[in-house]
């Protein structure tokens, strides 16, 4: 196997394993956060009924989902970039200046 296709294996497990929770923990923080902010809402985080602990869950999640979205797309830059080729190292003595 070369190595663009490990790269693009790599990229797709992460995909599926990080991005896609990453997107429904976005998802579920925004409507946290959003849900904080509507009088009379029936909110229950974890048993809380505070409106400012679904805004700290909210934002939370949604900066854990960044984080996660984020990890196929280094993953996928650091191994499907095209790298420089290296240069030869010439080992050849030089002539002697005039």
């Amino acid at each position: 196997m070369d190595k663009k296709t490990t790269g693009i294996i790599a990229t797709v497990v992460t995909a599926l394993l990080c991005g896609c929770p990453g997107l429904a923990a976005v998802c579920w923080g925004a409507l946290a956060a959003i849900a904080s902010f509507v009088p009379g809402a029936d909110i229950d985080i974890m048993g809380s009924r505070d409106p400012q602990s679904a805004l700290t869950t909210g934002l939370g999640a949604l900066c854990l989902g960044i984080v996660f979205i984020a990890i196929p797309v280094v993953v996928g830059f650091v191994t499907l970039r095209k790298k420089p080729d290296e240069t030869p190292v010439i080992d050849e003595p030089l002539p002697p200046a005039v």
